[in-house]
């Protein structure tokens, strides 16, 4: 292993020791209860199988066939989660080909950031994590399983899912993409018309003409986002089949795979032969595995908080400084859009995960020795799945790239790090990633324009009132002031005015996330300005220098200054009533910092 790597992963492990041992002491009071089933009582278990075709009442009847729980994020507005409309027959009749049972045990919301992008809908976006996790939570709590399927793919919903999954950490659960849409116009052509549009060149109807052609089918969208970070961080943790990421919708591949899950999940069971409950194999070596796929390709910014929060549900506790450390020496060997102008169809067919897996675990920076769901050993995913004369094999995958554009080598690699910086300084802790932001735009020392709201800024770029260097500051974007909406629309504005030849940058408690480019963003920044963050005492014309390179994020007023200053109050009425928003004021209140998973503070605090 590579020397700070293991460094690393010794501190998380002896940072969590009391939290992780409380976590793997429930699991073994859990598994010891055995079949839940059995202590059911006969009306329980008679409402449990009503519904079932005789033969899977037969079977449930027994307690000696698994009954798989099926958990989706089916919607068929979201084009990403509209394949699963038909998985579950699917699913549930690969059980029954291995002589088990599954049923569908609920669904969890799954909304769309790419549809409530600058919506108020938006500000729900983050909260809605919690609620999947507590609908997979209502939906495992039957005592009906002994395995599941997690069926979610997007942004909030695969760390809800797994949150969740992680409450019943006893029990083995795989989780079941459905892979990428087809690649439609260039990932660069759509920038530029974006960045057109905000420049007033192009009307409306060009602009939605180029976004039609980019999200254009079903399948998940092709940019290196929070959707597709999210399962290349499953893949090498070990919660995916290998090779099962990034596999279009209609490949006949992909209904190949799903069976293949159906099936191996069901071995996984204490029924079947290869007992291997989630809560076990969410180790803090797989978490260290995922940190560093995802820096090794410029992954999505939404992961420092969602790992966070997903360790914490399995007892262990992570921290920026761990991801800051890992950056230094994980080498960036992907560039896929926002990083580059390839998107993730590119990615899979330069190599995809088979290679990244393999040149990152021969460079000594993934722990070989965890078990998966597909068997113990993390090798078992550097081999790929095909269809040979219609059968599913697993070959071993390409050790050169096929595309050296697209995805190079640990020798070679893009940057000798991750692209992923912790900031500090007296604005406080946010993160910066910088691998699709140009060395000479990495250090930014000009005056503040203070905003509130990212529609703000908008006024003030076709006033020209933003021709000059200057770090754009969003203040009141926090997880308990407005639940952290996402704020792209920001992006066009601020790259225009990086191509003009002004020196920008954006700070924020706010998001980013998966789509963050190439102007340098300090984001995630805690304390944010609702819990006393020294954000809230910026005002328009101050210094701010932001310092990818050294790692500092400072405000640049005399101490005495700002000591005599008080903070602005942050407006919320407007932001907390309305389209929903009302109706999570509780759920919002209780959200802890951005550094700490911002999840809700609950009672495994105290438990675990």
């Amino acid at each position: 292993m590579h020397p700070r790597v293991q460094a690393v992963t010794d501190r998380i492990i002896a940072r969590s020791q009391e939290h992780r041992g409380k976590y793997l002491a429930a699991l073994a009071e859990a598994r010891a209860k055995g079949v839940h089933r059995s202590s059911l009582s006969c009306g329980n278990l008679a409402h449990g199988f009503a519904a079932c075709q005789p033969a899977d009442k037969d079977s449930l009847r027994q307690l000696t066939k698994a009954n798989i729980g099926i958990v989706t994020a089916f919607n068929d507005m979201l084009s990403a989660h509209q394949p699963y409309e038909h998985y579950p027959e699917l699913l549930k009749q690969a059980c029954n080909e291995v002589g088990s049972v599954a049923q569908v045990a609920g669904g969890v919301p799954a909304m769309c950031d790419g549809v409530t992008q600058g919506q108020p809908g938006m500000e729900l976006s983050l909260l809605s994590r919690e609620v999947i996790a507590m609908a997979t939570a209502v939906g495992l709590s039957h005592n009906m399983f002994d395995g599941a399927l997690l069926l979610g793919i997007c942004d909030k919903i695969v760390p809800g899912l797994l949150i969740g999954a992680l409450s019943f950490g006893h029990l083995p659960m795989l989780f079941v993409p459905a892979g990428p849409m087809k690649s439609g116009i260039p990932n660069k052509e759509k920038a530029r018309i974006r960045q057109q549009f905000a420049e007033g060149k192009v009307d409306r109807a060009a602009l939605l003409e180029a976004e039609s052609k980019s999200y254009h089918s079903a399948g998940t969208c092709t940019f290196y986002g929070t959707a597709n970070s999210n399962q290349l961080m499953l893949e090498v943790m070990g919660l995916q089949l290998p090779g099962s990421s990034f596999v279009n919708p209609d490949d006949p591949l992909r209904e190949a795979l799903n069976k293949a899950a159906a099936k191996q999940v069901c071995r996984l069971t204490e029924l079947g032969s290869q007992y291997s409950p989630i809560g076990e194999l969410v180790c803090e070596k797989s978490i260290v595995n995922g940190i560093v796929a995802l820096l090794a390709t410029g992954g999505s910014t939404n992961l420092t908080m969602h790992i966070v929060a997903a360790a914490r549900a399995a007892g262990i506790i992570v921290n920026w400084d761990d991801f800051s450390e890992l950056s230094d020496v994980v080498p960036l060997l992907a560039r896929v859009y926002p990083n580059g102008h390839a998107d993730i169809n590119h990615f899979h067919a330069a190599g995809g995960m088979a290679y990244l897996v393999w040149q990152l675990l021969d460079a000594g920076l993934l722990h070989q020795d965890v078990n998966t769901v597909a068997g113990f050993g993390l090798e078992r995913y550097t081999k790929e799945p095909k269809l040979l004369n219609g059968e599913l094999s697993w070959v071993d995958g390409p050790t050169e790239s096929l595309d050296s554009e697209v995805l190079t080598s640990v020798v070679k690699p893009f940057q000798s790090n991750g692209g992923l910086k912790l900031l500090k300084g007296n604005l406080g802790r946010a993160v910066i990633k910088v691998s699709a932001v140009q060395e000479q735009h990495r250090v930014v020392e000009a005056p503040a324009v203070v905003i509130d709201d990212q529609n703000q800024l908008n006024e003030l770029f076709t006033s020209g009132q933003l021709d000059k260097d200057c770090v754009v500051v969003v203040k009141g974007q926090g997880p308990k002031a407005n639940g952290m909406p996402e704020l792209h629309k920001l992006t066009p504005i601020l790259g225009t005015l990086q191509d003009r030849g002004f020196k920008v940058a954006l700070v924020t408690d706010g998001r980013m996330s998966g789509a963050s480019g190439k102007v340098p963003a300090a984001i995630h920044l805690t304390p944010e300005a609702l819990d006393g963050g020294m954000i809230a005492k910026v005002h328009s014309g101050d210094l701010v220098r932001v310092d990818a390179e050294k790692g500092e994020l400072s405000l640049l007023v005399d101490e005495q200054q700002l000591a005599a200053r008080s903070a602005d109050k942050v407006e919320l009425r407007s932001v907390r009533y309305g389209m929903g928003r009302e109706l999570f004021s509780a759920l919002r209140a209780n959200l802890s910092s951005p550094e700490t998973g911002a999840r809700s503070t609950s009672a495994i605090d105290d438990y675990y």
